[in-house]
């Protein structure tokens, strides 16, 4: 756990405020979005938290996720409904934690941040990694076939998991 987490300060009279980020927002922000969501109605717990997601590159504005990743999440009973939307600096502000896909989303998060305290916002998806998980980053499955879909919705259902879990309990304290 990176000391952004150790560290983090979230109030508990507000939702916890969640914005995952990756290149084109059609495949891993706006699963990661979905199955968080999904995460937090089966946990009854959808008045404590706000999910988004967005792209730090603007080819794909206005559009729904892949069709691909839309129907393996499909299959696993999450529906993707998001439209694609690129990062803006009041996002630095808005969200409490920015979570970026790969070590390129990091980068580029922490250079657009408007000011040293929306660059500290910025963590990377594996901090909620398993032990047991085998990448230290979630690959982008967009040039990929089948098994690069559900792999990332692996991982993502794992760390989705584990990141309600430890936000949760910091909220709670």
């Amino acid at each position: 756990m990176t000391d952004f987490l150790r560290n983090i300060m979230l109030d508990p009279t507000r939702p916890i405020r969640v914005l995952f980020v990756c290149l084109g927002n059609i495949c891993r922000s706006p699963a990661a979005e979905g199955i968080l969501r999904d995460v937090v109605e089966r946990n009854s717990a959808s008045a404590f938290w706000e999910i988004d997601s967005a792209g730090t590159g603007h080819w794909h504005i206005g559009q729904l996720p892949d069709p691909r990743m839309r129907s393996h999440a499909r299959r696993r009973g999450i529906e993707l409904t998001h439209i694609c939307r690129v990062i803006t600096t009041d996002d630095y502000d808005r969200f409490d934690i920015i979570i970026g896909m790969d070590r390129t989303n990091i980068s580029e998060l922490r250079r657009l941040a408007p000011s040293i305290e929306g660059a500290r916002k910025v963590v990377e998806m594996r901090e909620f990694f398993s032990p047991s998980a085998t990448y230290d980053y979630v690959p982008d499955p967009y040039y990929e076939g089948h098994e690069g879909f559900e792999l990332v919705l692996d991982l993502l259902e794992d760390a989705c998991q584990n990141m309600y879990d430890t936000l949760t309990k910091i909220h709670q304290q």
